[in-house]
């Protein structure tokens, strides 16, 4: 076994302020923060993933901008990966699949936002390539949406996300449970 942490799209336009505030991020953050020390201290990889959107439609993340810098709760380290990405995966049209390989990587922890959309995306493609995955469901976060005019809550968006991904493909724990 060859762990290595995923920070997935932990950035300013997703906190307070931002252009996309998700419910709870800070809690999120918090959580992820303990995982990045301890990946740190028992020195393995961690990769950061920031999404830009190339449509300037999106209203967030757009290239260039505060909001889409990663935030200063899980700053990368100079020695730490960053792989910029556009799209939901994090493995689409990215190296991170080729920097996993090269570090013999061979399970992830997967942590970030948004709970329904790149956390479920990278965790299943993830899965689809054979690595084992940890979702810590309690270092990521979402939002309130609305489906064909009703509003669902982010913490039932939040709890159909985990409980899709821990039905085939991940172990879905709390912070504590892995630290």
């Amino acid at each position: 076994m060859k762990p290595a942490l995923v920070l997935v799209d932990i950035q300013n336009d997703y906190f307070p302020d931002g252009n996309m505030e998700l419910v709870d991020i800070d809690i999120a953050s918090s959580n992820a923060r303990l995982l990045l020390d301890k990946f740190r201290d028992q020195d393995l990889h961690t990769f950061h993933i920031q999404h830009t959107f190339l449509d300037s439609h999106a209203g967030f993340f757009l290239p260039n901008t505060a909001g889409s810098e990663i935030h200063g709760s899980v700053d990368p380290l100079p020695s730490e990966t960053v792989i910029p990405k556009h799209f939901p995966n994090s493995f689409r049209d990215t190296n991170l699949l080729d920097q996993l390989k090269k570090n013999y990587i061979t399970d992830l922890v997967i942590c970030g936002a948004m709970s329904h959309m790149c956390i479920e995306a990278t965790t299943r493609a993830a899965a689809d390539y054979g690595f084992k995955c940890v979702v810590v469901q309690d270092a990521c976060a979402t939002r309130d949406i609305e489906f064909q005019g009703k509003e669902v809550s982010a913490t039932d968006v939040h709890i159909a996300s985990m409980s899709a991904l821990a039905f085939a493909y991940a172990n879905v724990v709390n912070t504590d449970e892995l630290i």
